[in-house]
């Protein structure tokens, strides 16, 4: 359903015919962390996360899984491999 709380026009999961099903009755506003994600929608009651209705909840135990603005490292960044498999796999 539409949303008719804080996302007035979103199509939201937690939106029922009584009101916003969400633990609290709304959705909360992102955290510090969230800041740069393309995941994130600005409506007259503030900024949102269009995908989480408690984003906080998500870097409680490390990064967002959804966070856009967030750079994978790779093991060729990080500058160290291991010289014995290294050697191994020039043999193959």
């Amino acid at each position: 359903m539409v949303c008719t709380s804080v996302k007035q026009g979103f199509d939201c999961h937690f939106m029922t015919k009584k009101g916003c099903g969400f633990n609290g009755g709304t959705c909360h506003r992102i955290v510090e962390q969230c800041e740069g994600c393309q995941r994130i929608g600005e409506f007259a009651s503030g900024k949102y996360c269009l995908i989480y209705p408690d984003p906080s909840a998500k870097w409680r135990l490390g990064k967002c899984q959804m966070a856009t603005h967030l750079k994978e490292t790779t093991r060729k960044e990080n500058g160290r491999i291991n010289p014995l498999k290294a050697s191994k796999r020039k043999l193959h």
